[in-house]
């Protein structure tokens, strides 16, 4: 079997990015016999990627590697807590895969991790044998969008519309936002002079609302970019909320839209603030695991969230697809 591959961080050409390294050995660990990765594997895996490059200096810059994505292996552990699907053993020389298919934040912290490793994205699979099929990635990208409508939902406590296209009940792009107002009160759904005449989803994948038991506006309304591409950084629903309300609406809602961007991906702290500068708010692998996690009190409790059934699914195409590659 082809192996994974740590490259070089493309910004510096000398060290690895310490995000890649976390996920590297976590991916070592899933795909693992015998679920465990050891912390000397990355070590190898950094002298292999940097043994023409760096002539001196290598056991630094390997020393280096592994205790940073030690550290950023212990914060993704603290933020995501029973979410977080690895636990670091052995004095952290050694991180288990302690995935549970029933846990639908395990399936899908897995899922995002392997969106961010797609071939277009990164080298660290492309390579393997372990790289997801061509007919597997639209499902795959279409899972992760009902896992971000049962994140938003958790994110406001309150009922969640899976609006992207293609949507979970087929439906059309006019009808499906008259249904979700019908349950929003606040606006008039209408097509204005020029709109797209045949849209998909006009950059909205995601309406999340908590609801005041008055019926007035003035509550909770989110719209999510659902982005799992090259490009994600590029789609800022932010700039584009007031296009929408005034391309789709008659009478438009009273009640402000908040925006945000739901990617698989892990960044780095510093490259987030901008993030969140540029897109709103943004739900990343550090946070849709634990907010899908917490979906489920809100379902139970009888709350809607539009294609939380769906996360059955994703939950055994992840265990599927770990026992596939364990079997190559």
């Amino acid at each position: 079997m082809k192996a994974l591959a740590l490259p070089l961080d493309a910004t510096t050409d000398r060290r690895i990015d310490v995000d890649a390294a976390a996920d590297y050995i976590e991916l070592t660990a899933f795909f693992s016999g015998d679920d465990a990765a050891r912390t000397s594997d990355l070590a190898n895996a950094v002298s292999l990627a940097s043994e023409e490059d760096l002539a001196e200096g290598q056991d630094e810059v390997e020393e280096e590697t592994v205790s940073s994505a030690v550290y950023r292996i212990k914060e993704r552990r603290r933020a995501l807590e029973a979410a977080y699907p690895f636990r670091l053993e052995c004095e952290g020389s050694v991180l288990t895969c302690v995935f549970d298919k029933k846990s639908f934040g395990h399936s899908t912290y897995i899922l995002s991790l392997l969106l961010s490793h797609l071939r277009a994205l990164s080298p660290i699979l492309a390579a393997s044998d372990l790289h997801p099929s061509k007919e597997e990635v639209p499902r795959m990208r279409e899972y992760f969008q009902y896992a971000a409508t049962a994140a938003l939902a958790a994110e406001v406590q309150g009922q969640a519309w899976s609006f992207g296209s293609p949507r979970p009940d087929k439906s059309g792009f006019l009808p499906k936002l008259k249904e979700i107002w019908r349950t929003l009160r606040d606006g008039r759904v209408e097509a204005q002079v020029g709109a797209p005449t045949r849209p998909k989803d006009d950059q909205i994948d995601v309406f999340a609302a908590r609801t005041q038991a008055d019926r007035l506006p003035g509550f909770l309304l989110a719209a999510a970019q659902v982005a799992t591409g090259k490009n994600a950084w590029e789609k800022s629903v932010k700039g584009h909320i007031d296009t929408f309300r005034k391309r789709w609406f008659g009478a438009q809602p009273s009640t402000d839209f908040i925006p945000y961007m739901i990617v698989p991906f892990a960044r780095a702290d510093r490259q987030f603030v901008d993030d969140v500068r540029v897109m709103g708010n943004v739900l990343h692998r550090l946070r849709v695991p634990q907010r899908v996690a917490e979906a489920e009190s809100l379902v139970r409790a009888g709350v809607s969230v539009e294609a939380y059934d769906q996360l059955s699914d994703v939950a055994a195409w992840v265990n599927h697809y770990r026992s596939r590659t364990r079997a190559a």
